[in-house]
């Protein structure tokens, strides 16, 4: 299924058609869900095949980000591009959605909720990266001072190329490499060249004046490596904390998960998912 690309868009024009994975009867509540990088909407690694559950109730509309899975580019300074990611999610939100985004996807999701907070019926971020929601908490800070040395260096440093890059991520998370098929290096590639999130700007006002109802999900990292949790895990838990506190949102944390609640405890996912959903 693809969505048709209007000529103009919030953020100018945009190629193409945003391809959505489309699960459950067309009669049920909507459910658009925004995935993180390197992957796409039905990934069963990174992306939400382990949702599919929730298709027994619900209308689940699982979009691919622009430079990932069946979507184009965004551009070609930016193949990903959380701009984007609004302008398309505003449009598939509809006359009415629960909205989910993990990750740099929950960016977009912020976003597109603000812009129509007539069209949402609720906002789930799960392990959000919009570090300038709590830029001012120290472990959010710190974390944006190594990511902006880390990026400063790149120019000097040997291309990276997406297979190294998700060796690399997978090694300092302790988990297996991904396979690397096409549409995985594709969101690899992606990556590299996305917009970076942490940068971006949030509506925190006006999702926390927003009247639906809004969840913030952050995994333990208890079993996670440490340097993993360490530069990753405490700054996303801090942020995710202190977005809850901003936007007026629940923050749940899923026991025995880190970055992939939805795919590393997926029943406690669903669950949390269906509950917000039913009483909203």
């Amino acid at each position: 299924m693809s969505i048709p690309t209007p000529l103009f868009r919030a953020n100018g024009p945009l190629p193409g058609d945003v391809h959505v994975t489309a699960l459950g009867p067309e009669s049920g509540p909507r459910a658009v869900f925004v995935h993180g990088s390197t992957s796409w909407g039905d990934d069963p690694v990174y992306g939400f095949a382990a949702q599919r559950p929730l298709a027994g109730r619900f209308r689940l509309l699982l979009m691919d980000r622009r430079g990932c899975g069946g979507s184009p580019d965004a551009g070609d300074r930016f193949p990903g591009d959380y701009l984007a990611d609004a302008d398309d999610v505003a449009e598939l939100l509809g006359a009415g959605a629960h909205l989910v985004g993990h990750s740099y996807g929950a960016v977009g999701a912020m976003i597109a909720a603000a812009r129509r907070p007539e069209a949402v019926r609720s906002l789930t971020l799960i392990e959000p990266g919009c570090y300038q929601a709590a830029a001012d908490h120290p472990a959010v800070a710190e974390a944006l001072r190594a990511n902006r040395a880390a990026y400063a260096d790149l120019p000097d440093l040997p291309g990276l190329t997406p297979e190294e890059w998700l060796r690399a991520a997978a090694g300092s998370a302790g988990t297996p490499e991904p396979e690397t098929g096409d549409r995985r290096l594709r969101a690899a590639a992606t990556a590299l060249r996305e917009r970076v999130c942490w940068e971006a700007g949030l509506p925190l006002p006006a999702l926390r004046a927003a009247a639906f109802p809004k969840l913030v999900v952050s995994g333990t990292w208890e079993d996670a490596p440490g340097p993993y949790r360490e530069r990753g895990g405490v700054p996303l838990m801090a942020c995710a904390r202190v977005t809850a506190e901003r936007i007026g949102a629940r923050h749940e944390q899923v026991p025995g998960s880190a970055h992939y609640p939805h795919v590393e405890a997926p029943e406690r996912l669903n669950a949390l998912l269906t509950a917000l959903w039913s009483g909203a």
